[in-house]
């Protein structure tokens, strides 16, 4: 009796405890922020005492302040600017350049990259990984191995930020019906947590053909 009320109480416990661990880790990095403010400027200064996730504020109004700025042509134009200036840093360009297209095909609205959950045969035949689709390697890539094929990433379990990218063919893809937020809760809890009716489906071949960066491809291929 006293193990069974024991892991029930373990069972409130932990996500809530974990739960507040990580959003402690978060408010205090985004803390630090305040130290790039001037000493005479800092809350322990101007009111005497620290105030807990004020750098949290302060982080997102300059991330809302500088969406603002570059929605209009002088914001632009000073993102131009400082995209060209980092882009003669030997060292910088190729960590700012690689980030960049990253975030710009996670981020943008119009982007299909990891927008889908999926099913592949991995790592090897017989054996299945749930798995998210990227879109097209390209046509360099497609060209080197004479076939379409499309990008997906792997994660691995319970940490979701580490993987593999694999290239497979559009038909040993499987979409999942289901969200991506419930693939990842499946991933991370090892496969405790079961996404709700997931329904797998082959890919529609429009989903794939539609993609911008194929066009290369077919015109390459028309000639």
């Amino acid at each position: 009796m006293f193990k069974k009320y024991l892991i029930t109480g373990l069972l409130i416990w932990v996500p809530l405890a974990v739960t507040l661990w990580v959003l402690d880790a978060i408010v205090s990095t985004m803390d630090r922020t305040l130290l790039l403010l001037p000493a005479q400027w800092q809350p322990r200064q101007v009111i005497g005492f620290d105030v807990p996730g004020l750098g949290a504020v302060l982080t997102l109004l300059v991330v809302f302040a500088t969406g603002l700025l570059a929605h209009n042509f002088i914001g632009r134009r000073l993102v131009h600017w400082w995209e060209q200036l980092l882009a003669r840093i030997p060292i910088v360009r190729s960590i700012y350049s690689s980030v960049k297209q990253v975030s710009d095909t996670m981020l943008s609205p119009k982007g299909n990259a990891f927008r889908q959950a999926v099913l592949v045969e991995f790592p090897q035949r017989g054996q299945w990984a749930v798995g998210f689709l990227i879109g097209s390697p390209g046509a360099s890539v497609a060209r080197a191995l004479q076939d379409d094929m499309v990008s997906v990433f792997v994660p691995t379990a319970p940490n979701p930020t580490s993987g593999y990218t694999i290239l497979v063919r559009p038909s040993e893809v499987k979409a999942l019906d289901i969200t991506v937020d419930e693939a990842l809760k499946f991933i991370i809890s090892l496969g405790v947590v079961a996404p709700g009716e997931a329904r797998a489906r082959g890919l529609r071949p429009a989903a794939l053909t539609s993609d911008p960066a194929r066009e290369p491809r077919r015109a390459a291929d028309a000639r």
